[in-house]
Protein backbone atom coordinates (compact mmCIF):
# COMPACT_ATOMS: atom_id res chain seq x y z
CA UNK A 1 0.00 0.00 0.00
CA UNK A 2 1.44 3.51 -1.03
CA UNK A 3 2.41 5.95 1.98
CA UNK A 4 -0.19 8.50 1.85
CA UNK A 5 1.23 12.26 1.05
CA UNK A 6 2.62 14.17 4.13
CA UNK A 7 0.92 17.57 2.68
CA UNK A 8 -2.04 17.32 0.38
CA UNK A 9 -3.20 20.39 -1.52
CA UNK A 10 -6.96 21.00 -2.19
CA UNK A 11 -7.78 23.36 -5.77
CA UNK A 12 -9.61 23.85 -7.86
CA UNK A 13 -9.79 22.31 -11.30
CA UNK A 14 -12.85 23.99 -12.75
CA UNK A 15 -10.26 27.11 -12.35
CA UNK A 16 -8.05 27.82 -15.48
CA UNK A 17 -5.27 29.60 -13.51
CA UNK A 18 -5.78 27.42 -10.90
CA UNK A 19 -5.32 24.50 -12.52
CA UNK A 20 -2.22 25.65 -14.58
CA UNK A 21 -0.06 26.89 -11.52
CA UNK A 22 -1.35 23.82 -9.22
CA UNK A 23 -0.70 20.97 -11.98
CA UNK A 24 2.77 22.66 -12.47
CA UNK A 25 3.67 22.33 -8.93
CA UNK A 26 1.97 18.27 -9.06
CA UNK A 27 4.45 17.45 -12.48
CA UNK A 28 7.00 19.21 -10.30
CA UNK A 29 6.60 17.10 -7.44
CA UNK A 30 5.92 13.79 -8.98
CA UNK A 31 9.33 13.86 -10.75
CA UNK A 32 10.84 14.19 -7.91
CA UNK A 33 8.91 11.94 -5.76
CA UNK A 34 7.81 14.44 -2.95
CA UNK A 35 5.47 13.07 -0.79
CA UNK A 36 2.78 15.54 -1.88
CA UNK A 37 -0.96 15.03 -3.06
CA UNK A 38 -2.86 17.11 -4.80
CA UNK A 39 -6.76 16.97 -4.75
CA UNK A 40 -9.34 18.55 -7.15
CA UNK A 41 -12.33 19.84 -5.11
CA UNK A 42 -15.04 19.17 -7.62
CA UNK A 43 -13.52 15.23 -7.33
CA UNK A 44 -12.98 14.42 -3.85
CA UNK A 45 -15.18 14.06 -0.96
CA UNK A 46 -14.50 16.78 0.85
CA UNK A 47 -15.65 15.72 4.67
CA UNK A 48 -12.09 14.66 5.13
CA UNK A 49 -10.92 18.34 4.29
CA UNK A 50 -13.68 19.90 6.81
CA UNK A 51 -14.63 22.48 4.12
CA UNK A 52 -17.69 23.20 1.74
CA UNK A 53 -17.22 23.05 -1.90
CA UNK A 54 -18.06 26.84 -1.43
CA UNK A 55 -15.45 27.52 1.36
CA UNK A 56 -12.85 25.60 -1.09
CA UNK A 57 -13.26 26.93 -4.08
CA UNK A 58 -12.80 30.47 -2.40
CA UNK A 59 -9.03 29.92 -1.19
CA UNK A 60 -6.00 27.37 -1.88
CA UNK A 61 -5.81 24.89 0.76
CA UNK A 62 -3.55 22.98 2.46
CA UNK A 63 -3.09 20.01 4.93
CA UNK A 64 0.15 19.62 6.24
CA UNK A 65 1.36 17.32 9.43
CA UNK A 66 -2.36 17.39 10.35
CA UNK A 67 -2.55 21.39 9.84
CA UNK A 68 -4.74 23.30 7.57
CA UNK A 69 -3.57 26.10 6.25
CA UNK A 70 -5.57 28.62 3.88
CA UNK A 71 -5.03 31.18 1.66
CA UNK A 72 -1.59 32.56 1.26
CA UNK A 73 -0.86 30.50 4.32
CA UNK A 74 -1.26 27.12 2.09
CA UNK A 75 0.60 29.05 -0.50
CA UNK A 76 3.83 29.13 1.77
CA UNK A 77 3.75 25.77 3.23
CA UNK A 78 3.26 24.10 -0.20
CA UNK A 79 6.32 26.21 -1.57
CA UNK A 80 8.13 25.44 1.65
CA UNK A 81 7.87 21.64 0.10
CA UNK A 82 8.85 22.36 -3.52
CA UNK A 83 12.35 22.70 -3.20
CA UNK A 84 12.63 25.23 -6.36
CA UNK A 85 9.70 27.68 -4.56
CA UNK A 86 11.42 27.54 -0.75
CA UNK A 87 13.25 30.72 -1.84
CA UNK A 88 9.46 32.05 -2.73
CA UNK A 89 8.47 30.86 1.15
CA UNK A 90 11.35 32.43 2.47
CA UNK A 91 10.55 35.58 0.92
CA UNK A 92 6.86 35.28 1.73
CA UNK A 93 7.24 35.20 5.07
CA UNK A 94 9.69 38.27 5.49
CA UNK A 95 7.64 41.06 7.53
CA UNK A 96 5.95 43.54 4.98
CA UNK A 97 6.19 41.06 2.48
CA UNK A 98 4.19 39.05 4.13
CA UNK A 99 1.29 40.78 5.04
CA UNK A 100 1.17 42.74 1.41
CA UNK A 101 1.23 39.31 -0.14
CA UNK A 102 -1.77 37.98 2.41
CA UNK A 103 -3.77 41.30 1.28
CA UNK A 104 -2.80 41.00 -2.06
CA UNK A 105 -4.33 37.28 -1.76
CA UNK A 106 -7.36 37.98 0.24
CA UNK A 107 -8.39 41.59 -1.07
CA UNK A 108 -7.71 40.86 -4.93
CA UNK A 109 -6.18 37.67 -6.44
CA UNK A 110 -8.75 35.30 -4.52
CA UNK A 111 -11.82 37.48 -4.75
CA UNK A 112 -10.97 37.81 -8.65
CA UNK A 113 -10.28 33.94 -9.46
CA UNK A 114 -13.66 33.33 -7.12
CA UNK A 115 -15.88 35.39 -9.09
CA UNK A 116 -14.83 34.30 -12.50
CA UNK A 117 -15.20 30.49 -10.99
CA UNK A 118 -18.62 31.64 -10.43
CA UNK A 119 -19.33 32.87 -13.56
CA UNK A 120 -17.95 29.68 -15.69
CA UNK A 121 -20.69 28.14 -13.23
CA UNK A 122 -23.74 30.20 -14.17
CA UNK A 123 -22.99 30.65 -17.94
CA UNK A 124 -22.62 26.29 -18.06
CA UNK A 125 -26.15 26.27 -16.21
CA UNK A 126 -27.22 28.10 -18.72
CA UNK A 127 -26.29 25.84 -21.71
Amino acid sequence: MPKSPETRTLYNADCPICNAEIGHYAVYAEARALPLGFEDLNSVDLSGWGVSAEDAAKRLHVLHQGQLYVGFDAFLILWEQLPRYRFAARLGRLPGVYQLACWGYEKIAAPWLYNAHKRRQARQSTT
